[in-house]
């Protein structure tokens, strides 16, 4: 079902379902419940949910890259101890970094599949399981969801610090750091930019929470920060965090993308805009290759 066709009301439900606010027998039930014109709307929400194996754009086994997991110390963080998805270009390198990171529901295949697509532009990528010190992700987004929301925040977000400082300092890494992440992991980006200071060249937050105001005084790294046109509660913030950088002339570059709705660029349920996705991909690729050359 293309999204043109799914009632607005369903989309409202669906939002509150990915991030947490409803259950997923919550999100189906009321749904069911709604009368709509052109369908059914238990039709329109089942086909919200996310259809993996039909969104991969870059194969594993494909030959430009070498990909693997990987397990790594993280002082302060969930456990001590991380795991991630490690995909590099096939060169020899050294190669510029990029950490991709995840939405609220863990390392689910739509992020490696991000992962690798970094790494196919010429990126070293790490995309790391914030669920993985209490088992990873567990194979569906209703328990990685339910998973995450356990978790201290402030201590899975520095996993994600601990993360990006051994991507920077691994013997394939330039020492050139980029961070791109998507709704959680695009408000863990904005962390990064604020927690790493210079330690980060560059990041591209997608839709994601902004730090701050009195912390965007920290932020070295240059900024290309996306946003979707349709999306309140994320966009309700955009105001103060561009005053913010324009008061501390921070190199940074913002996009919304007319008719888009949070999650666009995730390819694997009907949110997704070809369009609008593919431009702020191609946007965030020639954005790193200038500042992480």
């Amino acid at each position: 079902m293309t999204r043109n066709r799914i009632d607005e009301r369903v989309f409202a439900l669906y939002d509150d379902y990915c991030h947490g606010r409803i259950e997923r027998r919550q999100f189906l039930s009321r749904a069911a419940a709604l009368t709509v014109a052109g369908g059914s709307a238990l039709a329109m929400a089942e086909s919200l949910l996310p259809r993996y194996a039909e969104a991969q754009t870059i194969s594993f086994t494909d030959q430009r890259i070498k990909a693997l997991y990987v397990d790594y110390p993280s002082p302060g963080g969930t456990s001590g101890e991380m795991r991630g998805y490690l995909v590099r270009p096939s060169g020899e390198g050294p190669f510029p970094s990029v950490l991709v990171i995840h939405e609220n529901r863990g390392l689910n295949p739509y992020i490696e599949d991000v992962a690798r697509r970094a790494a196919v532009e010429g990126f070293l990528a790490l995309a790391p399981d914030g669920l993985s010190p209490i088992g990873g992700y567990p194979g569906n987004d209703d328990d990685g969801r339910a998973m995450q929301k356990t978790l201290d925040q402030a201590e899975l977000r520095q996993d994600m610090a601990n993360s990006a400082r051994t991507l920077k300092s691994h013997a394939l890494s330039t020492g050139k750091l980029g961070a791109t992440g998507f709704c959680w992991g695009g408000g863990a980006t904005n962390f990064l930019a604020v927690e790493l200071a210079g330690d980060l060249n560059a990041a591209a937050p997608f839709y994601g929470r902004a730090p701050e105001t009195a912390d965007v005084a920290k932020i070295r790294a240059a900024l290309l920060i996306h946003y979707a046109e349709n999306d309140e509660r994320v966009n309700a913030m955009r105001p103060d965090y561009e005053a913010a950088l324009m008061a501390n002339n921070a190199d940074y570059r913002m996009y919304s993308y007319p008719g888009t709705r949070h999650g666009f660029h995730n390819n694997s349920t009907p949110r997704y805009d070809e369009a609008a996705a593919e431009l702020a991909w191609e946007r965030t690729m020639a954005f790193f290759k200038t500042h992480l050359s």
